[in-house]
């Protein structure tokens, strides 16, 4: 378990993990202000059940959660729950994580750092079996809804040092990926990916 408040760094193109008991904050912060982090949580006694975006959204009634709102499990039990959000808002849950099938579409012939992989590695690193990639929570991502059909792909509009905290509903596993995106801008007009940070309270 990490030290109480401590700042932990979310490696640039990498994935961290740590466990969270319930009743416990975590605050992600965007530290430089464009960086997309793809967030993860799994009940921490039966990794079966994981928070889960399609679920979500049917509890919430909405396709973004605002400060009060709680993301639910594949079982449908709170999980995570927004308390607060220095950022304007926009962040989203329609997306699946990047993979290495992504970035072949993209044009990418070599191996290309994905948010997939990364999960697997933060996991392993707290010697966690690697269950099925969940859609993820795409904090600070800015995926607009056009016309209520088409979607876009646009730079985050939040700033450097703004955050969101999540209430531990449940003792849980928390993963996340600072997105390695670099082929489409949204970690920015210029493509640059970087680190960001979170702590435990």
């Amino acid at each position: 378990m990490i030290e109480h408040g401590m700042l932990i760094t979310i490696p640039a193109r990498r994935g961290k993990a740590e466990r969270v008991r319930e009743g416990q904050v975590v605050k992600v912060i965007n530290t430089h202000g464009q960086q997309v982090v793809d967030t993860w949580a799994f009940n921490a006694h039966d990794l079966t059940e994981c928070m889960s975006m399609e679920h979500s959204r049917a509890a919430m009634k909405k396709i973004i959660p605002a400060v009060g709102d709680t993301l639910v499990t594949n079982h449908r039990r709170p999980i995570l729950q927004v308390v607060e959000d220095t950022t304007p808002g926009v962040h989203d849950t329609l997306l699946a994580a990047c993979d290495r099938y992504r970035y072949e579409q993209l044009g990418c012939k070599d191996y290309h750092d994905n948010c997939t992989d990364n999960l697997a590695a933060a996991l392993k690193a707290l010697g966690v079996p690697t269950p099925e990639t969940p859609a993820p929570l795409n904090l600070f991502m800015n995926i607009p809804v056009i016309d209520g059909r088409y979607v876009d792909f646009l730079p985050p509009v939040s700033r450097a040092g703004q955050y969101i905290a999540l209430r531990a509903r449940m003792d849980l596993i928390i993963a996340f990926s600072a997105c390695p995106q670099d082929i489409i801008p949204i970690n920015g007009v210029d493509r640059r990916t970087t680190e960001a940070h979170f702590s435990v309270v």
